[in-house]
């Protein structure tokens, strides 16, 4: 499994600590910024992440910001990403189980180091159901396909 990272300027601090987290269960990741607490804008970011997450490059990302709602937002913009803010241990695992979501957003203001590593934890972990949820997934997928052409 390949993530891509990345954080605003409010979210530096916390994405170095999801950093060690990904080292120590082993998991292969890049860093794409930024890189100090200098002030810098989110949407930047989430799109170095959406984008490589929707193109394959990537199977999963991670971003952080202050709250988590602005980076995914504009991760969403991205077809083929599902970005969603976690605030918990268990919509960290509804999000992969129901929703298969890629891209896990987190927010450095709101979440302490301990719940944002077992969280992140919980997230990589956990399976996409499908099933029922698939056929939601799909739908979603065709929505973005009607979107993109116009229909």
């Amino acid at each position: 499994m390949k993530i891509a990272i990345a954080a605003d300027h409010a979210g530096f601090e916390e994405k170095e600590k999801v950093k060690k987290t990904l080292d120590e269960i082993g998991v292969e990741y890049t860093d794409m910024g930024t890189n100090s607490p200098d002030s810098v804008d989110y949407p930047d970011y989430a799109r170095k992440v959406g984008e490589a997450v929707a193109a394959g490059e990537f199977d999963k990302g991670i971003l952080v910001c202050g709250s988590g709602t602005g980076m995914a937002i504009a991760a969403n913009k991205y077809s083929g990403v599902r970005a969603a803010p976690c605030h918990d241990d268990l919509t960290a695992e509804m999000s992969r189980r129901h929703n298969d979501l890629n891209v896990l957003c987190l927010s450095a203001d709101l979440l302490g180091e301990k719940l944002i590593h077992r969280m992140v934890e919980i997230w990589l972990t956990t399976p996409f159901d499908g099933g029922r949820h698939a056929r939601r997934i799909e739908k979603i997928t065709q929505q973005e396909k009607n979107q993109a052409s116009g229909s």
